[in-house]
């Protein structure tokens, strides 16, 4: 679904006289619905629903205007990745005059589907969006408005506009056709909150270990990622896999995690274990042995998402659509 210009939304007449009341009505039904009869609300509410209409915050005056800033939905306020990833972006949106709107919505595609209405309603410019994977109802406000949106951190084969990140399940087969080829036999997936990207980067592990002739070793949790997490997850592995020789983990944080947990337990590192995270951040540098690790260009995809999303606000779109930057493993000592 290509988005190509700014269209008039639906308004507070349009759906007025879609249901057969007044502005006023539609606009108490907004504020209160309460003070509407329930006859009427189910109709307004259903208007609202066919037409895809969002609530305008902006005054009226600047509602057909530019408001030179674009909204951001981040999944995570803690997680450095995406710190680094809207660094990226506030380097292209200042220089350029933008502002940015952040909005949090914890992995939770109902959450998210509220925080675009939200920032749709301050008549937003654009929308830089962290992930692939929307609620038909965010799909449908974004087609209603028309505005330029990226999606980014992962790829996909039909974006709704634009789509920046990089291939999460071949950079996982990839470090794991790695430890095979080194002669690793038992290696496990350790994988924290169960996300897209998360599953995206199971699946090359498994692809990988299928190939290979191998067993699938999953150790999972809904849990978020932290450091602690890697102890536990280790502890679950060493008890059903006694013979483990390799672990792959979704991220840096329950990487490092498992490597205290594993010096805790004078298990040698990379000789009987070797450990690979994801993201190369720096904390994997710090600890001992460094930790070896996928770098993903999470700056980079910041940068580019901004680029071509301010571009294509100012009327200077680009053709192309899908932006892979690649990733590739940077050496520890931990493999």
């Amino acid at each position: 679904m290509a988005l190509n210009k700014k269209k008039i939304r639906p308004s507070l007449k349009d759906i007025a006289e879609r249901v057969g009341v007044t502005k006023m009505t539609v606009s108490r039904f907004l504020s209160n619905p309460e003070l509407v009869s329930e006859k009427t609300r189910i109709k307004i509410a259903q208007a609202v629903e066919d037409t895809g209409y969002i609530h305008n915050r902006a005054p009226a005056m600047l509602s057909k205007a530019s408001s030179k800033a674009i909204g951001i939905l981040l999944p995570s306020l803690s997680n450095q990745v995406f710190a680094n990833f809207t660094q990226g972006i506030e380097s292209i949106t200042n220089v350029r005059g933008y502002e940015v709107l952040i909005s949090h919505f914890g992995y939770d595609l109902e959450v998210e589907e509220r925080k675009i209405a939200s920032l749709l309603s301050y008549n937003v410019d654009g929308l830089i969006l962290t992930g692939t994977n929307h609620t038909p109802r965010t799909l449908k406000m974004l087609k209603t408005v028309g505005i330029p949106v990226v999606e980014t951190m992962e790829l996909c084969k039909d974006p709704i506009d634009m789509n920046v990140g990089l291939d999460h399940e071949f950079a996982a087969y990839t470090a794991t056709m790695e430890m095979v080829k080194s002669g690793k036999q038992q290696i496990a997936y350790f994988g924290a909150r169960l996300d897209s990207r998360t599953k995206l980067r199971m699946k090359g592990y498994d692809k990988a270990i299928v190939e290979c002739g191998l067993k699938k070793n999953h150790f999972l949790t809904h849990k978020h990622s932290t450091f602690t997490l890697g102890r536990e997850l280790l502890s679950r592995a060493l008890d059903e896999c006694s013979d483990l020789d390799g672990i792959l983990c979704t991220n840096d944080d329950i990487a490092v995690g498992t490597i205290f947990a594993c010096n805790e337990r004078s298990i040698s590192i990379p000789e009987t274990i070797c450990i690979i995270g994801y993201n190369a951040l720096d904390i994997g540098q710090a600890v001992s042995p460094r930790l070896t690790s996928i770098y993903t260009p999470r700056y980079e995809i910041g940068e580019t998402s901004a680029s071509i999303l301010l571009d294509a606000i100012e009327g200077k779109r680009d053709t192309k659509k899908i932006y892979d930057l690649g990733f590739n493993i940077k050496k520890g000592d931990s493999f």
